[in-house]
């Protein structure tokens, strides 16, 4: 385990980054997996994160391998059972779903990937994990049994964000799901601002209007997945958006 925080750093240095979530359970065709590389280099993002609810052992490593192979973009762990995990990577987003009450998922994998993750030469991240009503059933909420908290209730948000703070995450991550129908309001963003703790934001963002919303609200990185999978242009906007931003 490494003691350098480089990804860690530079996911704190700034507001507005931009990660693309790659889940390896959709990436068997490479041509289209390069394409997606290629554009997200010329788009400048800053991020590349791979993980997903369902994905193999094998399917994992071999993404892991073809995109730390063909692209230079940062390359973070976003793992979803004990099996994600690799040397290839820049570093491991140590999630703990403080939002549910499964214990597979709050400490469990944890358990299970512990000794090998502590010989690795990984950056680990420990990173709060807050899953938040989207408007459709998730892949993780499924996966892990667990229930999302409803977007409108933000004294819960708050408290389960600042639990995971006194608990030492070093990040928190708030994600409405793959495919949410709706992303987590801004508003809920704004007010994590006064646990000064870099926050990661992901489901449902669709529109440049909605990054520039997370942005203006303090988010540290907003994660773009399912909409690059249904329009790659998307990452056209995305390139004019990094491109026109102070």
């Amino acid at each position: 385990m490494k003691e350098s925080i480089e990804i860690y750093n530079s996911i704190a240095s700034r507001k507005g980054q931009i990660a693309v979530l790659i889940d390896p359970d959709k990436c068997s065709d490479k041509t289209k997996l390069s394409e997606l590389l290629k554009r997200a280099k010329f788009a400048n993002v800053d991020f590349l994160f791979v993980g997903g609810s369902t994905v193999s052992q094998h399917d994992f490593i071999e993404a892991i391998e073809f995109i730390k192979q063909s692209s230079s973009i940062p390359l973070v762990i976003f793992p979803g059972a004990s099996h994600q995990i690799s040397n290839e990577a820049d570093a491991l987003l140590y999630l703990s779903l403080i939002s549910g009450r499964n214990p597979d998922f709050l400490i469990g994998h944890h358990v299970q990937s512990a000794q090998e993750v502590f010989e690795m030469d990984i950056e680990v991240i420990p990173t709060a994990y807050i899953l938040i009503d989207g408007g459709s059933t998730s892949s993780v909420a499924y996966v892990s049994q667990t229930t999302p908290i409803p977007s409108d209730h933000h004294s819960i948000i708050m408290n389960t964000a600042k639990a995971g703070v006194l608990q030492g995450k070093k990040l928190i991550y708030l994600d409405a799901g793959s495919g949410a129908k709706k992303p987590i309001p801004s508003q809920v963003i704004s007010r994590l601002q006064e646990l000064n703790k870099p926050v990661i934001v992901g489901g449902g963002i669709k529109t440049r209007e909605k990054i520039e919303s997370l942005k203006e609200s303090g988010t540290n990185v907003i994660v773009i997945g399912n909409q690059l999978e249904e329009n790659i242009e998307f990452l056209l906007e995305i390139e004019d958006y990094i491109k026109t931003t102070p």
